[in-house]
């Protein structure tokens, strides 16, 4: 199922033992090699350390009421879990990041991203046009298979005018119509003879 990223923050993470509500995401961990959700930062007056950190592999289900784990157990610091310190540490936010065509040209700021809430990956990144471009069209939706690399300045997309290079040019020039006297130029030589 596609949501908005935005619905994930504050959200109510409830806990199946008690029933309660234990926390609530304040922002999620990003892996920005991969634009997967990889766990969620968590406030709320029972969690004992700070950050409280959720990982997405312990939610055991994402439903209207919110995220359920098991219990309070599946809070964990960012430095329990290695490889998530460090995807924590790299404090990656898409919003607000400019982006750009291979060719540098600006196309806007991500406003919002759309994920896949079954492995909680951003699916599109919603790009705010400059102004003078929004008066054509106010945003710009990217698939993720358009974005070509992601770096400490801005998020780096296939150009607009890039396509895929025509394959039947090469191969109408190779190809004689036999059936057609006038575009066989071996037939027009031997006419001339």
């Amino acid at each position: 199922m596609l949501i908005a990223g935005t619905r994930l923050i504050n959200a109510p993470v409830m806990g199946l033992q008690t029933g309660a509500e234990l926390a609530r995401t304040s922002k999620p961990v990003i892996d920005p090699r991969t634009l997967e959700i990889v766990a969620y930062e968590v406030e709320g007056p029972l969690l004992d350390l700070h950050p409280s950190l959720l990982r997405i592999a312990d939610v055991r289900e994402f439903s209207e009421i919110g995220l359920i784990v098991d219990s309070s157990d599946e809070f964990v610091s960012p430095d329990d879990v290695i490889k998530l310190g460090e995807i924590y540490h790299l404090n990656f936010d898409p919003i607000g990041m400019t982006v750009i065509d291979k060719k540098k040209k600006k196309l806007g700021k991500v406003e919002a991203y759309t994920l896949e809430t079954g492995a909680f990956v951003i699916q599109q990144l919603e790009v705010k046009r400059p102004l003078l471009r929004s008066l054509n069209d106010t945003s710009l939706l990217i698939h993720r298979t358009q974005i070509k690399e992601i770096n400490d300045e801005a998020i780096v997309v296939q150009s607009e005018t890039e396509g895929p290079k025509p394959v039947i040019d090469a191969v109408r020039t190779a190809y004689v119509n036999p059936f057609r006297k006038g575009q066989n130029p071996q037939a027009e030589h031997s006419d001339q003879e």
